[in-house]
């Protein structure tokens, strides 16, 4: 029987699999798991260490697992639910970061893109109706470095910033989140380190790192699914309020607001993501370093944010 492949950010490791599950060694499939089993203790970090990110499963168990999906993500998206906060923004980060995951590899795929766009809704939703979740979220290491869960922690800061900016009107917070979380899509199969300080990057892999935004918007403009906006944010994302950003050097005046948000949030998780700069460092960091490049009331926004994590 076929395999078909499995994305390890949705998995748990507090709840029975109803399917067994396979890892691909030498162009073998080799058993990981039984259903019946869970990815409790050990199981789950050890594959996360190895920065997999794809299990399988037999074709044949293709409902099963969309079944394990659906019942994980309804339990944590249920407020009369009896998981933890904790528990439960592990679950719907996972199934973001998988979203993600899906469009960076099939930004062709206009079903993924949808399903993706719909979930960022639901995921604004449940970050501005629980005043925890956010924190639960961005208390989640990123510890593999993993280039789709950066975007659902700038997302997240996203939506934590402009709610602080009282911006709360649904299509405006769908997009900012939908752009937040794909606003790196250039970065898919780079062949430069990114998770490292920019200064440590030779001449020439500091030159195709700036590429990566146009690269991006490139990638995904001929796809008529993706929202005009989306693919803005994704160009825009690492420009500057004085010029000095790339890849075209815009002002403040040039950039879409929604934009300027994702550069503000994206440059607070990448020092701590890929620079492993302190969270309660980073601003203190983008104040010193940056200053008039991104809205000094957004890093000071984005402070409070921070002083609520571990």
């Amino acid at each position: 029987m076929d395999h078909v492949s499995i994305r390890v950010s949705t998995l748990r490791g507090d709840q029975k699999i109803n399917f067994d599950a396979y890892v691909k060694i030498n162009d073998k499939f080799v058993l990981y798991l039984r259903r019946g089993d869970s990815f409790e203790g050990q199981r789950l970090k050890r594959l996360k260490e190895k920065k997999l990110k794809k299990m399988f499963i037999l074709s044949g168990d293709e409902s099963n697992y969309r079944q394990y999906l659906k019942t994980n993500i309804e339990s944590a998206y249920d407020s009369t639910s009896s998981k933890d906060m904790e528990s439960r923004a592990e679950i719907i980060q996972g199934e973001q970061q998988s979203n993600v995951e899906e469009v960076f590899e099939k930004p062709e795929d206009k079903a993924a893109y949808n399903e993706t766009k719909d979930a960022a809704g639901k995921y604004v939703d449940f970050l501005m109706k629980n005043t925890q979740a956010a924190t639960a979220v961005l208390n989640i290491e990123n510890s593999d470095k993993n280039l789709a869960h950066h975007g659902v922690s700038v997302a997240t800061f996203a939506i934590s910033l402009a709610q602080k900016l009282n911006m709360t009107e649904n299509k405006t917070t769908q997009i900012l989140t939908l752009g937040a979380l794909l606003h790196d899509i250039g970065h898919h199969d780079t062949t430069v380190n990114i998770a490292q300080p920019l200064k440590a990057l030779t001449p020439q892999d500091l030159a195709l790192y700036k590429e990566h935004p146009l690269k991006g918007a490139e990638r995904v403009k001929d796809k008529n699914h993706f929202d005009q906006q989306v693919i803005t944010i994704i160009n825009e994302h690492e420009e500057l309020l004085d010029g000095t950003g790339f890849p075209k050097g815009k002002k403040e005046n040039q950039l879409d607001p929604l934009s300027i948000i994702v550069a503000s949030c994206n440059a607070v998780d990448r020092l701590i993501t890929f620079e492993g700069i302190a969270k309660n460092e980073a601003p203190k960091k983008l104040m010193i370093e940056r200053v008039g490049m991104h809205p000094l009331n957004h890093i000071q926004l984005l402070s409070e944010v921070l002083k609520t994590l571990k």
